[in-house]
């Protein structure tokens, strides 16, 4: 029986001490239904119905921590996955947009060339042209 009493002691003493630490450092801004100091007031003199008290309704609730790769609220979930990349600013997306032109450029440049070195054209051009 002291066996049994004995650990109903520590765990009661373990649980108060982690209830009492836990209000202590929570931001005041997200605890529910009372105030910080009430809270700890309530886990003082009520060690076992305080701190379970405090966990059950005093507690912040955590949200699910995003990971490196989703934002906390992905308005499109494809493109969270790992390995997308984006351009980190604007000027660098202008610039391959610029570079991605002058190559279509080019080619059509070239297409033309080679349409008009085999000796006569059909007189219709290529159909992206227009």
């Amino acid at each position: 029986m002291i066996r049994v009493e004995a650990f109903f002691g520590v765990v009661t003493l373990a649980l108060w001490v982690y209830s009492l630490v836990d209000v202590i450092g929570a931001d005041e801004g997200l605890i529910r239904h009372l105030p910080k100091s009430m809270w700890i007031l309530i886990v003082l003199f009520f060690p076992l119905a305080g701190s379970i008290a405090w966990l059950v309704a005093g507690r912040p609730q955590t949200a699910p921590v995003p990971s490196a790769y989703e934002r906390a609220a992905p308005a499109f979930p494809e493109y969270d996955r790992p390995g997308r990349a984006a351009a980190a600013n604007p000027e660098d997306d202008e610039a391959f947009l610029r570079q991605v032109r002058e190559r279509a450029d080019e080619q059509r440049r070239r297409y033309r060339e080679q349409q008009g070195g085999q000796g006569g054209q059909s007189g219709q051009g290529h159909p992206d042209e227009g």
